[in-house]
């Protein structure tokens, strides 16, 4: 039986002579072209390439996609991802010449509708989040988390203090120390509860007037929302420190409850996971930040502004100054602002409502094979305990591998650090009940070999273009070149 030729690269295919198109005509004699080069930038010998028909390589490339997961391929229930569907309409209004086409330099007066979505974007945003203004510079979540930190740094120094220290829960993202540190604050950690939520007295002693803010998610990486939020917010305000708010799991709250108005100082929203916007794939993403209006004068520059009918860019001295080239990544705001027009207000609101239906749904259908540490309701996510596994000679990653057999996603895996065993499964609103129900039969059904037959499971997954890698060694040794 003849192998699957996808297996090979392109360059193991290659076969001398053989081409994809016909030579090129140059315009520019190649003499003259090669005046328009800089000598230090010309090759000394020509790229290896390879060389196939144009039908092989179209081939490759659509055979290589149909073996990688994604969100239009089959169910994707990343805990704490929220990997849902992307309207493909959104797609089409991002290529829209009128908007794909713009250059960043171009004049304020040639781009007025790119800055009047811009400014209504933001506006929409502030009061989606109970906010007062809203920068959309940052480039992704932990990008947001950072522009935040900076912001709350600026304000600070404005006020002749220096603080140095950032709290941070336990179960936090890993991504709010790295954030903190790379802004240089210090980081200490603030302990869990037993029943999963912030412990407000371990917090309340750590307080000082070294403390720059506290970061934390809401609802929280356990699936919980934070009930003594206001009280937090309350000592952190009397110690003088900032509250800011990881809007990674906004996807629960969004149209029911509004961080601002919850005592927020501070907030970053991902528009991949509360307002469809791709996810994945390395970007581009946006990681927009919110602030009341004491912390405005601090956000990036340049702000967009309306005055009377014309939109501009200004720079106000206060500002900590750019974090992205020009605005952000625009088409990914053009994406959300598409997505928030097309909801409205009664439409966020059915978003969180069945983001958090379809989480404790699921968790029903499943909850007699893993339970979770932390007692529900849950809201967007729940988060299961993989200690039972253990008596089977098994493991959480044994369990997903097999997931992955039936044509659904891994959840995430061994993480929040503080449930052993970890498996975060997070359904997101945009899956239907069918969908629920057969994921959930599929899990039932793994959980049932894990017990009877648990080598099947230690040896997944079985149907997959790779089977069981090194994990350990392809973190350690990442080879990102070919040797051809």
């Amino acid at each position: 039986m003849p192998t699957d030729d996808t297996g090979r690269t392109l360059f193991e295919r290659s076969r001398p002579g053989q081409r994809g198109t016909g030579e090129l005509e140059w315009d520019i004699p190649r003499p003259g072209l090669n005046t328009l080069i800089p000598a230090g930038l010309r090759r000394k010998s020509a790229p290896r390439l390879p060389e196939l028909s144009e039908g092989e390589v179209v081939r490759h490339f659509v055979n290589l996609s149909t073996k990688n997961h994604h969100i239009d391929k089959g169910f994707y229930p990343l805990g704490s991802c929220t990997m849902k569907y992307n309207p493909k309409v959104n797609e089409s209004l991002a290529r829209l010449s009128g908007f794909a086409t713009l250059h960043p330099l171009q004049p304020s007066e040639t781009i007025q509708g790119a800055l009047e979505l811009i400014w209504k974007l933001e506006r929409d945003l502030a009061e989606i989040s109970g906010m007062d203004a809203v920068s959309l510079q940052p480039a992704a979540g932990a990008h947001g988390e950072l522009t935040a930190l900076l912001v709350v740094r600026a304000y600070h120094l404005s006020r002749g203090e220096t603080r140095k220290k950032i709290l941070i829960p336990d179960s936090a993202h890993g991504t709010n120390p790295a954030s903190a540190a790379i802004a240089g604050f210090e980081c200490v950690t603030v302990k869990s509860a037993a029943d999963g939520r912030v412990d407000v007295e371990d917090l309340k002693s750590k307080l000082s007037s070294d403390v720059a803010a506290f970061m934390i998610t809401n609802p929280n990486t356990v699936g919980l929302f934070e009930t003594r939020v206001e009280e937090i917010c309350a000592a952190c305000h009397a110690a003088g420190a900032q509250v800011y708010m990881d809007g990674a799991n906004l996807n629960a709250l969004v149209g029911i409850a509004r961080p601002g108005d919850l005592g927020f100082d501070v907030m970053h929203f991902n528009l991949h996971k509360t307002f469809s916007t791709p996810h994945g794939g390395g970007g581009p993403g946006c990681g927009p930040v919110g602030v009341k209006s004491h912390l405005a004068p601090f956000l990036p520059s340049p702000r967009v502004e309306k005055r009377g009918d014309v939109y501009t860019q200004e720079k106000p001295s206060t500002s900590i100054g750019p974090v992205h080239g020009a605005f952000g990544n625009f088409l990914v705001m053009v994406r959300a602002y598409a997505y928030i027009l097309a909801m409205g207000s009664e439409g966020m609101s059915e978003v969180g409502r069945t983001a958090v239906l379809n989480a404790n749904y699921l968790y029903a259908k499943i909850r007699h094979t893993l339970a979770c540490k932390y007692d529900g309701p849950y809201m967007h996510e729940f988060v299961l305990d993989g200690s039972a596994l253990k008596k089977t000679g098994l493991h959480t990653s044994d369990f997903a591998k097999r997931l992955m057999d039936f044509g659904v996603y891994a959840p995430t895996i061994y993480f929040p650090l503080i449930v052993p065993e970890a498996m975060m499964i997070e359904p997101t609103e945009t899956e239907s009940r069918e969908t629920l129900d057969r994921f959930a039969e599929i899990f039932l059904e793994v959980w049932r070999e894990a017990n009877e037959t648990p080598e099947v499971v230690h040896s997944a997954p079985h149907n997959l273009p790779l089977k069981r890698v090194d994990d350990v060694r392809a973190a350690k040794e990442l080879v990102l070149t070919h040797p051809f």
